[in-house]
């Protein structure tokens, strides 16, 4: 039996010699390819009207009652959020670039329908606040790509965007991150041309200022949480809605955009290092805190960093690729992410219902797209062509030599 054994695994190693080996996947492939299985379903059902009928939706078992039909707009806009900077580059004649040009033409008619009061998929704009969150996703998605986005939509569909953007001021946020939420849509209208109210961003970014911690990080509200919301929401959204701020040369009491876009740039590059230190060797990195289950959104800000050509000078692009990429590996190697058809499931590195929060659904699964950031970088981009380099941890676990880190006072 050993004998016989050794000889056929033998000859098939020789059989197997002769076959050509399957090209391994780039790191662009690999996350272009797993961004398109995350938007095909929402984006293709959406395009014609049928998201509802077709999405199942689940509920983290300490759900707390609201109506389970915010989870088609918390799909929609966080899955937008993260696939904009994506969809925001020009057509090509890559197989990439055709799914993109296939995508983004999908994309603009789930626009449509979101808004549509006679469509079938018209989002649950109205009677509760959940949709100021997910509002923001919405135009900050319509601000990456807003060539892409905004500026097809018909001009019905861009009023209805409008309306239905005002009509959120009626929300009051908590003193908490959903500040930048309000804030976002008043950059968005800053942006289209329309009427904004300014205090509601200078608001957020007065607190954001006094929520300040230091060495990088930002509490989220009066009290530190030790979780991911500098990288869900706090950093990613302040930065943009700065940039915005400088872009329109808005000026209003004594808020210095243009200073205020360099100091938070400088703090989320600082916050950019303690991600990159936190994968390991592997690409695990620490499961804490809130919203545990929206995965690889933690490295947002990396991948924007990335995008804004911004990576501080610690951070080499072949080691940040590589990081992220073997972080998503770690997250998505196990199938029970994605349901039978496609969607993303609650869990954290596959489907694990009970880490979900009281507010957890599988729409808002959708923010870890917003881990993709770094696909608005083109094809040939020097962050996706640069040699992959060990990161910190792999480093430091491999015996070469690697970086001390010590705190920093801006």
């Amino acid at each position: 039996m050993a004998g016989g054994t050794a000889a056929l695994t033998t000859a098939d190693a020789a059989t197997a010699a002769k076959q050509p080996k399957q090209a391994q996947l780039s790191d662009r492939a690999y996350m272009a390819g797993l961004l398109q299985k995350m938007a095909e379903p929402i984006l293709v059902n959406m395009a014609k009207g049928e998201l509802k009928k077709a999405f199942p939706i689940e509920v983290a078992p300490t759900w707390d009652g609201r109506d389970k039909n915010v989870a088609h707009m918390e799909a929609f806009g966080r899955l937008m959020a993260g696939a904009a900077p994506w969809l925001s580059l020009p057509d090509t004649a890559t197989p990439e670039g055709q799914v993109r040009k296939r995508l983004t033409a999908a994309a603009v008619q789930a626009y449509v329908h979101s808004v549509d009061p006679n469509s079938p998929d018209y989002l649950l704009w109205r009677g509760h606040g959940q949709a100021l969150v997910d509002s923001a996703f919405f135009t900050n998605a319509l601000m990456r790509a807003s060539k892409q986005l905004w500026e097809p939509l018909d001009a019905t569909t861009q009023k209805r965007v409008v309306e239905e953007i005002k009509g959120l001021r009626r929300v009051s946020p908590p003193y908490t991150n959903w500040l930048l939420f309000a804030a976002m849509n008043e950059a968005f209208l800053l942006m289209i041309g329309e009427d904004w109210d300014p205090m509601r961003v200078d608001l957020a970014v007065k607190k954001m200022e006094e929520w300040y911690v230091g060495d990088g990080w930002v509490a989220d509200g009066s009290k530190f949480h030790f979780d991911y919301y500098n990288s869900y929401v706090i950093y990613p959204m302040l930065v943009e809605i700065l940039e915005v701020l400088k872009a329109y040369d808005a000026k209003f009491n004594n808020l210095k955009p243009a200073d205020e876009l360099a100091k938070w740039l400088k703090r989320m590059q600082r916050y950019g290092e303690h991600l990159e230190r936190f994968v390991s060797s592997t690409g695990t990195y620490p499961p804490i805190g809130r919203s545990l289950t929206y995965r690889t959104a933690v490295f947002q800000p990396l991948g924007l960093l990335a995008w804004r050509k911004s990576l501080p000078p610690s951070l080499a692009e072949g080691q940040v690729r590589a990081a992220i990429t073997a972080a998503h590996k770690s997250i998505f190697t196990d199938p029970s992410n994605f349901t039978a058809d496609g969607y993303l499931t609650i869990g954290f590195a596959g489907h694990q219902p009970t880490l979900g929060d009281r507010y957890s659904n599988n729409g808002s699964m959708y923010i870890t797209s917003e881990g993709f950031v770094s696909l608005g970088l083109a094809e040939d981009d020097s962050y996706w062509t640069s040699p992959a380099q060990d990161w910190t941890q792999k480093k430091a676990f491999s015996n070469q030599t690697f970086p001390k880190d010590y705190a920093v006072d801006y």
